[in-house]
């Protein structure tokens, strides 16, 4: 894979996050542009995240009928529509409608990136190039944070918006073709036959149901119990991002030299810790503090997870990079709405409290469960 290659991908991943985390940050500010509760707002986060998953599972058998360019044109085209769609929604169902759209085009992203860190970049540098892509991720969402508690949240959908547009003209003049020989060919059901893509992906929903549960409601829990104002609001979220960008790096180098599970492993740590500390009333450099270790638990155990997938028998790469993405979405989402009712009948601190024990059990189970796809 060429450097100019990894750029775009890196760019095009860079587009995709820009306004993922930003949006759940930004809940209190468009639920009081719009005249609805907070809660009722917080349906933009997962109207996003299902229909993510659900559309990511095309595009890994897609990427075996089609070439990958014209796939990553075509939704990179009309991903940047539907920012702009949001951009300018006169009411929140036509937002809801645009983040619906997102989550649609936005999908064909990581699952295509996956398929071509895994056929075109050796094994002993996958996880490093994962790493750094995924952290040009986080760097943009980092971005997109920061400025959400300075300008209107319109700008946070009109930017990527039109820098999508822009990004799609370099990638039609750069961007090489891609084209696999062979059609369309759907393997999902030999891929979970196999008892190691059967305990990766087991292992994805569970960490992905849980992580979301609490992130995409940090925001609402800082307004709701500490009366924080927006921008405050934003940069604790952000930190989530920032730490993020080391945790992708540091992650994937972890991933290559100590091995893929005692990095997941360190992240499951990291995260139950931060929650633990939620439970007790802090100031807002604490609260900074642990927005860090949460955001470096999710993204060791990220950046291990999808090193684990890339070593994959090749028959399953585009099955696994597909639900890999897919399956994060799917059950981040659940995660977000089952969290939603959480709160609304037994509070916050009752849900972090469940959630880091349910992180601790999943870290119990992951040894045994993940037994079989152990590797150096």
């Amino acid at each position: 894979m060429t450097r100019t290659t990894f750029v775009l991908l890196c760019l095009e991943g860079a587009v995709l996050s820009f306004n993922v985390a930003a949006c759940a940050a930004l809940l209190p500010s468009i639920a009081a542009c719009f005249g609805v509760s907070q809660y009722s707002a917080g349906k933009l986060v997962w109207i996003y995240m299902l229909p993510y998953g659900l559309a990511a599972l095309l595009y890994g058998p897609l990427a075996r009928r089609f070439d990958i360019k014209k796939i990553e044109l075509f939704c990179l085209f009309f991903f940047s529509l539907a920012n702009i769609l949001a951009a300018i929604a006169w009411n929140i169902d036509v937002l809801f409608w645009a983040r619906l759209f997102l989550g649609l085009f936005g999908a064909s992203v990581t699952p295509l990136v996956l398929i071509l860190i895994a056929n075109h970049v050796e094994e002993k540098a996958r996880g490093r190039t994962i790493g750094k892509f995924f952290a040009a991720s986080y760097a943009s969402s980092l971005l997109g944070l920061f400025l959400s508690g300075i300008v209107h949240w319109r700008m946070i959908f009109w930017i990527p918006g039109i820098f999508g547009i822009l990004l799609w003209i370099h990638v039609w003049m750069y961007l090489p073709s891609f084209k696999q020989e062979s059609g369309f060919k759907v393997n999902y059901l030999d891929a979970f036959r196999d008892k190691r893509v059967l305990a990766i992906f087991t292992y994805i929903f569970f960490i992905s149901l849980l992580y979301h549960g609490a992130q995409q409601w940090f925001a609402v829990y800082f307004s709701k119990s500490f009366f924080l104002n927006q921008f405050t609001i934003s940069m604790l979220v952000t930190l989530t991002s920032l730490s993020g960008v080391f945790g992708e790096i540091f992650g994937g180098k972890l991933a290559d030299k100590s091995g893929r599970l005692k990095t997941m492993e360190w992240g499951l740590f990291l995260m139950v810790v931060s929650l633990a500390a939620l439970f007790f009333k802090s100031p807002v450099y604490i609260l900074s503090v642990i927005m860090i270790i949460w955001g470096m638990g999710w993204t060791f155990n990220h950046a291990g997870v999808s090193a684990l997938l890339t070593d994959l028998p090749k028959k399953f790469v585009n099955e696994a990079a597909s639900l890999n993405s897919s399956v994060r979405f799917i059950s981040g989402g659940l995660g977000a709405l089952a969290a939603n009712v959480l709160i609304l009948y037994f509070g916050f601190k009752t849900h972090f409290g469940i959630t880091a024990a349910a992180l601790v059990i999943l870290g119990i189970a992951a040894s045994r469960l993940l037994a079989d796809v152990r590797r150096p």
